[in-house]
């Protein structure tokens, strides 16, 4: 399942992204985190230290674009593929356990998770770029992953209803909203009702930092029926975000059930393959009217391979067992310290 977390600056998604990843993975789950945050904490949050970050994705989108694109002739170079481009036939599809050239260049696996980052803003970038032309390396690879049953793919996104100004909302199989009980929390939450209307995205919504009853009922009061379950204020959390020793066994029973009731969330949520494939196809060529059209001078409704469906089995899970050096793991594991960096080829 694909996941997004999101909600108003503050309200603990970072933390709450990376609390989840952390459950599932001690329960053996291959898990996926991206952050795609302009504020790049979930690495931090996962407990990765100040000197270890992932290589920035948003830096390198040319190589991400040669590579996924592979020999599909509809896309016969990186400069006419952007961040909305399906894959077709010939294109490159990723698995989650699988090993390929992005997640060896691209990954850091820490706490038996493995971490992509878009990467902050550069001095260069500061006055001329927009954060969205980052995001495209995530919307890309969403694209092009098939994950399959019991595999997670965990994004904490941008703050506030800002993922509405690309196609990325759209790449989610549940997205969830981190909500404090207060006035500004929920109007993020009206934000994203509406304009998540006509795309069928499925919401749920994530209480935090709740004290009492009150903050539940008012909680119920201003989503209804998107609540999903609350968490309360924690102390282990309060000694995670100080940099203080920290394992997910030490969070208050109250809040690992909370976690436990997210994943049952997500494990029951319905995917529709066919909704995904037209959705994706939906906005890129929105993207090309708009503005893709005309930046790279060719009609990338073209990129569409209309007989072309990305469902999972096209592209084989990793090994679970030796087999002629294959590493066992489903995940494979990295010293926090640093990461590997391989040639995309």
């Amino acid at each position: 399942m694909k996941i997004a977390f999101v909600g108003k600056g503050g309200s603990g998604k970072t933390t709450l992204s990376a609390l989840f990843c952390r459950r599932l993975a001690a329960h053996g789950h291959p898990v996926l985190a991206i952050d795609a945050d302009i504020n790049q904490h979930l690495g931090a949050a996962l407990g990765l230290d100040d000197d270890t970050t992932p290589p920035p994705m948003g830096e390198h989108l040319d190589a991400i674009k040669d590579y996924l694109r592979g020999d599909n002739p509809r896309i016969p170079s990186a400069s006419v593929m952007v961040k909305t481009t399906p894959p077709g036939s010939g294109s490159r599809l990723l698995s989650v356990t699988g090993h390929n050239p992005l997640w060896a260049r691209f990954g850091v696996d820490v706490a038996g998770v493995r971490l992509l980052a878009t990467g902050a803003f550069t001095e260069d970038d500061l006055g001329v770029a927009c954060f969205h032309s980052k995001l495209g390396s995530v919307e890309l690879l969403l694209n092009h992953l098939l994950d399959t049953a019991g595999e997670y793919v965990v994004v904490d996104m941008t703050a506030g209803a800002d993922a509405f100004a690309s196609g990325l909302f759209t790449r989610f199989d549940h997205t969830f909203l981190v909500c404090e009980p207060t006035r500004k929390a929920v109007a993020v939450h009206r934000q994203y009702r509406r304009y998540a209307a006509d795309f069928d995205v499925t919401l749920s919504v994530i209480g935090n930092k709740v004290t009492d009853d009150e903050d539940v009922a008012f909680l119920r009061r201003e989503v209804g029926d998107d609540l999903l379950v609350c968490l309360t204020q924690s102390t282990p959390v309060r000694a995670m975000e100080q940099g203080r020793p920290f394992g997910i066994g030490d969070l208050e029973p109250a809040n690992l059930a909370a976690l436990d009731k997210i994943r049952r969330g997500v494990d029951s949520t319905v995917r529709d393959w066919d909704r995904f494939v037209a959705q994706m196809h939906d906005i890129h060529l929105r993207n090309a009217v708009a503005w893709a059209n005309d930046a790279t001078g060719v009609d990338l409704a073209d990129q569409i391979d209309p007989g072309f469906r990305p469902i999972p089995g096209l592209v084989p899970a990793a090994r679970t067992a030796p087999d002629r050096g294959t590493p066992s793991r489903s995940v494979p594991s990295r010293p926090a310290s640093g990461h590997t960096a391989g040639r995309i080829a």
